[in-house]
């Protein structure tokens, strides 16, 4: 039996050549790369195809990769994700599958490294970068070699209308949550904003005093008001201080993008919140009324909304007063709709200006002339109901038939009244005002009584 030659390594060589018998050859088994199942090893492209990749890694046969392992992406094409000749990392699955090929997983062993890294990260709170890949409900995904989520609010100091300008994007983010089990990584991009400005901040701070004027952008809108960059910090407009006039919503007043003069109210140092007014930039419409009007003194006024208790009527753009119940007309209301409406335009006096509560007392039947287009129809309207109930039933006769021309003398009568406008009454004359209690029905239909037997007699007479 003839003995195995024997070999030994040749100096210099690092184990990679052999003297077998005086002859140098090469030694193939120092050339192989030692690994197992799990293990993270470098390798050449060798190969790029539409659902897998070829590496060489040093092995007795070239490891592949499937499509589905080269990225956490979904769908990719494995010419996107690597290039022939680029050196990569890539992860044993199995180092030999039942067709005897060595499986690789590039995406998995990014996956280890990028743990690592996020843990380091996570640990010392420094910031992570990552690639915008996914636009998902409620914020972004990103590609940190794992699978980061980015939730709307964190994106960025102010609220972002659309995520979708961020797709491609490389962001750099903090760790805030981190759950290897689940392979869970949540990021926040606004704490990395937040600390970059966080100097700028203390410095705008530092040179805002109350009563200063300043400008602005309006950065966001929400149903109490409106936010306003302050080129580094957020103000708070209320939407009390938006207009001196009633604001239903912010959105009536500015815009998100709209440039704007504001004064600052107040400023909280420690919380680093400041509240900024909007109106006070403007003319104060209540310093004119003040300044311009007096009592007594007849204005043209718009009804802007009627109330059980009387009208508002704006007089100035800004500026409503109230008309009293008891001041819309002459005769006793009961319903304010009865007199006027919203949007009617009429003439009101003045009664009260209360300066230090910033509040108008107004008449509407104390104007001279004034021509109330609704005045008393709600009385009409009931007399008239009551009368067409009381009327007797009459038959068809020609003796029986009145013309419409004298209805409205049979109405007057029925009143006590004439013809005349009520207004046009003789110096000295008074005009009785309708009752305002029960008693006083009882005491004014008495009197009517009266009146209608003493007109009854006189016929008689006659």
């Amino acid at each position: 039996m003839t003995p195995a030659p024997s070999a030994t390594p040749v100096e210099g060589s690092g184990g990679l050549l052999l003297n077998v018998d005086g002859k140098i050859v090469p030694n193939y088994a120092a050339t192989m790369v030692s690994f197992e199942e799990g293990d993270v090893v470098k390798g050449k492209v060798v190969r790029i195809d539409k659902d897998e990749v070829l590496v060489d890694i040093g092995y007795k046969a070239e490891g592949v990769i499937p499509s589905g392992e080269l990225s956490i992406r979904k769908s990719v094409d494995p010419h996107e994700e690597v290039e022939l000749g680029e050196e990569i990392d890539a992860l044993v699955l199995t180092k030999e599958d039942a067709e005897g090929r060595l499986i690789l997983s590039k995406k998995r062993a990014r996956f280890e490294k990028a743990w690592r890294r996020i843990e380091v990260a996570a640990d010392s709170g420094e910031p992570v970068e990552g690639n915008v890949i996914e636009v998902v409900k409620g914020g972004l995904i990103l590609d940190l070699g794992v699978r980061g989520f980015l939730p709307a609010s964190l994106v960025d100091i102010r609220r972002v209308h659309n995520l979708d300008e961020f797709m491609g994007q490389t962001l750099e983010c903090k760790v805030i949550e981190l759950n290897r089990s689940r392979n869970n990584v949540v990021l926040s991009r606004r704490a990395v904003l937040e600390e970059e400005r966080k100097e700028v901040r203390e410095q705008i701070l530092g040179r805002l005093e109350p009563g200063q004027v300043v400008e602005g952008k309006i950065s966001n809108i929400v149903d109490f008001g409106a936010f306003v960059d302050l080129d580094g910090i957020d103000g708070l407009i209320h939407i009390s201080e938006l207009s001196w006039s009633h604001v239903n919503h912010p959105s009536e007043v500015v815009s998100i993008g709209d440039d704007v003069r504001i004064k600052v109210l107040d400023i909280d140092r420690d919380r680093q919140r400041i509240s900024l007014g909007l109106k006070q930039t403007q003319e104060d419409p209540w310093q004119r009324v003040i300044n311009t009007h007096r009592d007594g003194d007849v204005l043209e006024g718009t009804v802007t909304k009627v109330v059980a208790f009387g009208a508002f009527v704006e007089i100035l753009p800004g500026v409503e007063g109230l008309v009293h119940i008891s001041e819309l007309a002459d005769h006793h209301v009961e319903n304010p709709s009865e007199v006027v409406e919203p949007g009617s335009k009429l003439n009101v006096k003045i009664l009260e200006i209360d300066e230090e509560r910033r509040r108008l007392s107004l008449s509407i039947k104390r104007v001279e002339g004034q021509n109330m287009a609704m005045a008393g129809l709600g009385e009409q309207i009931a007399e008239a109901e009551g009368q067409s109930a009381e009327a007797p039933e009459v038959e068809d006769s020609p003796d029986a038939q009145v013309s419409e021309d004298a209805e409205p003398a049979l109405v007057a009568e029925e009143n006590g009244t004439t013809e005349e406008d009520p207004g046009e009454h003789q110096e000295g004359e008074s005009v009785q005002e309708r009752p305002d209690s029960p008693d006083d029905v009882d005491e004014a239909s008495g009197d009517e009584s009266s009146g209608d037997d003493a007109q009854t007699s006189e016929s008689e007479q006659s």
